[in-house]
C-alpha cells in the first residue's frame, strides 16, 4: 500500500516546524536547524510543498549590502491544515539530530 503524499517523517518535521512559527515567515536555514535536515533533503521538500500550494515562498532582500536575497517560507491555509493533520496522526520530534 503506497503512503499518502506529504507523510514522510522529514516532510512531517518540516510541516511541524513551519506550523510552530506560523504566521511568521521562516528562513530555510532556521528550518534546517529546527528539523536537523540537511539542505539536500529540506529544499526539495519546500519546493514540493510550494508547488502543491501548501507553502508561500517569497524573496526577501538582505539588510546587509552585497548579500544576496533569501527565500522566506510560510504555510498557506491549506498547508496549515495539512500540518495539523500530519502532526495529529503521527507527531515528529527532533532528538539529538535524529527524527523519531
Amino acid at each position: 500500500m503506497p503512503r499518502s503524499p506529504n507523510s514522510s517523517p522529514h516532510t512531517r518535521a518540516v510541516l511541524h516546524a513551519l506550523q510552530q512559527t506560523y504566521p511568521a515567515h521562516t528562513y530555510g536555514y532556521d528550518l534546517s536547524k529546527s528539523t536537523g535536515l540537511k539542505s539536500g533533503t529540506l529544499y526539495p521538500i519546500l519546493q514540493r510543498l510550494h508547488e502543491q500550494g501548501h507553502l508561500d515562498a517569497q524573496w526577501e532582500q538582505s539588510p546587509h549590502p552585497g548579500k544576496p536575497p533569501r527565500h522566506i517560507y510560510r504555510l498557506t491555509q491549506s498547508g496549515l491544515e495539512l500540518a495539523r493533520d500530519r502532526h495529529e496522526t503521527t507527531p515528529t520530534t527532533r532528538t539529538t539530530g535524529a527524527l523519531t
